[in-house]
């Protein structure tokens, strides 16, 4: 007999919010005067729905956490571009900010560098699949969330990086406009961030084209995000337009901003506390006020999965 052992990040199917529940949640607002467009915001009300329903990926579906309720993940969230108040996030990105068309441009040291619209880099991807990943915040709380997207291998496979590439860089949009944030200067806009290229292909190494099962909100990086579930939410880039294949190590925005506290690997490190906070606990959003905190995993739980990309690294110097 096959004894099959569940690992620490398996998260089970059954713990995803029935689509029953989210539909006649959804009828709830709409008798009450909340249509789709105030509930789901304007990556639905403009149809970015290519690829849906998605399909869940058994190797990702797990065994011993529940996903976060779906009104914590789209209303409590950072998205410094429209405000540094989580409460307004979902209120500020749906004020005229549009996610479609969306252009997102691949370049650098590749064969084939593109340039095209969200939709049509999809249809390249053979089509998108749903993960459950925890999410652990630098600001030590955590969610768990099924995302529904690609993994970002395909487009190192599409691009076809030289051998001098060594980096990825990716870039979000700047629309100062629409975007309240992007015009205050505390931050250098637009938001960057970066992976190696190593990094970058493991299977882990997400791009976020939905949430539960439908596209992603606007407050949540739609159309298209990073997620890379064994670092800090910061290293999951929303919304981005620009992916650079480069050969020195960029310069993050939040390691750019304070070198001393968000480094470049930004990997979950209960042993590696921030300056201002210990990061051995974290916060469970939606877990209940006695029962919120849980020891942090290294690796965010996903140890086995990565440890071998830092083999020999001082993850200490190297936070």
């Amino acid at each position: 007999m096959n004894i099959i052992k569940s690992r620490a990040w398996e998260l089970p199917e059954s713990a995803v919010t029935p689509e029953s529940d989210f539909i006649n949640r959804r009828r709830f607002l709409k008798a009450v005067g909340m249509g789709s467009g105030a509930l789901l915001g304007n990556s639905i009300a403009n149809g970015a729905s290519w690829g849906f329903p998605s399909r869940l990926n058994e190797n990702y579906k797990g065994e011993d956490l529940k996903p976060t309720d779906y009104d914590l993940i789209k209303g409590y969230n950072n998205f410094y571009e429209f405000t540094t108040d989580k409460g307004d996030v979902q209120k500020l990105a749906n004020q005229g900010w549009e996610t479609e068309p969306w252009e997102i441009e691949i370049k650098g040291l590749v064969e084939n560098p593109m340039k095209l619209e969200v939709t049509d880099l999809l249809k390249k991807t053979d089509g998108i699949e749903q993960r459950i990943y925890r999410f652990r915040c630098v600001e030590a709380w955590s969610m768990v969330i099924p995302w529904d997207g690609f993994p970002l291998k395909k487009i190192i496979d599409l691009a076809q990086p030289k051998s001098d590439a060594k980096y990825i860089k990716f870039t979000t949009f700047y629309d100062p406009k629409n975007a309240p944030g992007q015009r205050r200067r505390t931050i250098d806009w637009p938001y960057v961030e970066g992976l190696t290229l190593e990094e970058a292909s493991n299977d882990l190494a997400f791009m976020a084209t939905g949430i539960y099962g439908k596209p992603i909100l606007n407050q949540n990086g739609a159309p298209i995000r990073l997620v890379v579930p064994w670092k800090y939410g910061f290293k999951s880039i929303k919304s981005i337009v620009k992916i650079e294949f480069v050969k020195k190590q960029p310069l993050n925005t939040w390691q750019d901003l304070q070198p001393s506290e968000y480094g470049f690997y930004a990997n979950v490190n209960p042993k590696v506390d921030h300056p201002r906070w210990s990061q051995a606990s974290e916060r469970v959003i939606g877990a209940g006020f006695f029962s919120s905190r849980q020891p942090t995993l290294m690796f965010n739980g996903y140890e086995e999965q990565v440890s071998y990309l830092y083999e020999g690294l001082d993850l200490r110097k190297n936070y």
